[in-house]
């Protein structure tokens, strides 16, 4: 082991992330195979970790791939992991992926976006939700938390909207909680701060579905068309990524809810 005379570095941040997760380091030594001592020096940068322990940590302590970048490279190694842009070729069989599964999906909603929610790619299903709002909102890129819940956009079709609002913001929260992520703050800073539509009725409260529907999760409820569709939410991500765009992109598709949505959007 070599002796690293500063207390900056990979160190502070290694146990930042072990106190973010809540481990003691015996907890992370025994998951490591390693010792106490040996965790507790690299903590304290008296030691100088290897670009293998390094990565043996960061997985057993769940950081994110850009942020293992980022221990490698404050450790002085070079980055293991590549950040890829989607127009790559050499990502043209995962975009073939992504759009046949989203083709498929028609005519529910399925989305694809990246860590800060900018939209990647969506099929119909999508693009019917999305007529007639305003020009602005749908000039690219599209950022689908913006698009739900600005005034101009999602939010006044949104039937239970306060309770949407806040299952969305606290996704945001829990994301920005183990992910350091500025673009992913200013995002959840600006929708945060959206004022919410004037209610329907004097009472200030969302309406109510005339007809209940004894749902299995929280619906998204909101107009189409003069209908009411009410879905539930799926978000797949890749399992076991080596790339840093690939390890935030996420799949969420919107099953309907109950049987008068699947009639609806299969009349379609």
């Amino acid at each position: 082991m070599t002796t690293v005379a500063t207390a900056t570095g990979v160190g502070p941040l290694l146990r930042g992330w072990r106190e973010r997760r809540r481990l003691s380091q015996l907890e992370l030594a025994l998951r490591a195979d390693s010792s106490a001592r040996h965790i507790s020096f690299i903590e304290t940068g008296r030691s100088r970790p290897s670009e293998e322990m390094i990565l043996r940590l960061a997985e057993h302590l769940e950081v994110p791939v850009r942020e293992r970048n980022a221990l490698l490279l404050a450790a002085g190694y070079a980055p293991r992991y590549a950040e890829t842009s989607l127009d790559d070729p050499a990502l043209g069989t995962l975009r073939a992926g992504i759009e046949q599964l989203l083709a498929g999906y028609d005519p529910y909603p399925a989305i694809v976006v990246d860590g800060s929610y900018t939209v990647v790619a969506a099929n119909q299903g999508i693009a019917r939700l999305l007529d007639g709002l305003p020009e602005h909102l749908l000039t690219p890129p599209l950022n689908a938390m913006r698009i739900t819940l600005h005034p101009e956009g999602l939010a006044p079709r949104i039937r239970n909207l306060r309770e949407w609002r806040g299952h969305l913001l606290a996704q945001m929260e829990r994301q920005m909680a183990v992910a350091r992520s500025e673009p992913l703050r200013r995002v959840y800073e600006e929708v945060a701060a959206y004022p919410l539509p004037e209610p329907a009725d004097a009472a200030g409260e969302d309406r109510e579905d005339p007809h209940p529907y004894p749902y299995f999760a929280l619906p998204l409820r909101i107009e189409h068309d003069g209908h009411v569709l009410s879905f539930v939410s799926s978000i797949s991500t890749f399992n076991t990524p080596m790339d840093v765009t690939v390890a935030e992109l996420a799949i969420e598709t919107l099953l309907p809810a109950d049987p008068a949505t699947v009639k609806y959007l299969q009349s379609l």
